[in-house]
């Protein structure tokens, strides 16, 4: 079974690690293979259990029972596979809300785990009063067809350095917020 949940604190350590699994995966060839190499889920676990502590909405998708069968040895309880953050805007104009993060482990992929966390991640922003959300994704990530499948729109493009290499960003919109919250978990 695969619940969707907030995350706890205690969560930050897994949280990161399937941050720093997501980026060594989806980003050779685009970031500097020495900076991905350098990536670090202490540092990050940090970032995370900070962010949960002040009420960022951070929520997981935890595998268990036959989910997992070979993956843990018995007793250890839920894995993390995925997770989503989601606050305010921290760019004013795009949106009333931004989707942080969005991150689901390889092998974890194609399962719907993506929508249901984003969904997770648009209802926490509704929650919180935004009636518009946004996301930032590098424009050669290869899932970032996924967001559009979403109903997103495209609405602004930047150009980042990270790695200390610049790299373009898109801007993914939702406005209403709605069109994310009814986006189907199955459809592609």
């Amino acid at each position: 079974m695969i619940a969707i949940r907030r995350a706890r604190p205690a969560d930050a350590a897994a949280i990161a690690a399937v941050h720093v699994a997501a980026w060594r995966s989806a980003y050779p060839g685009i970031l500097p293979d020495e900076y991905l190499a350098r990536l670090s889920v202490a540092r990050h676990a940090a970032q995370y259990e900070s962010a949960i502590r002040g009420g960022v909405g951070v929520h997981v998708a935890a595998a268990s029972g036959l989910d997992i069968q070979g993956g843990l040895p018995t007793g250890l309880g839920p894995r993390i596979v995925g997770f989503a953050s989601a606050d305010r805007a921290r760019m004013p104009g795009i949106g009333e809300g931004e989707i942080e993060t969005l991150y689901v482990l390889d092998d974890w992929r194609e399962r719907g785990l993506g929508r249901r966390l984003i969904r997770a991640a648009a209802a926490h922003l509704a929650s919180s009063g935004c009636s518009s959300a946004y996301l930032w994704v590098l424009r050669d990530n290869p899932s970032r067809w996924f967001y559009q499948r979403l109903g997103g729109r495209p609405v602004a493009e930047t150009t980042i350095r990270v790695g200390g290499v610049p790299v373009v960003q898109i801007a993914f919109a939702w406005d209403p917020i709605g069109r994310l919250l009814q986006a189907s978990p199955q459809a592609s």
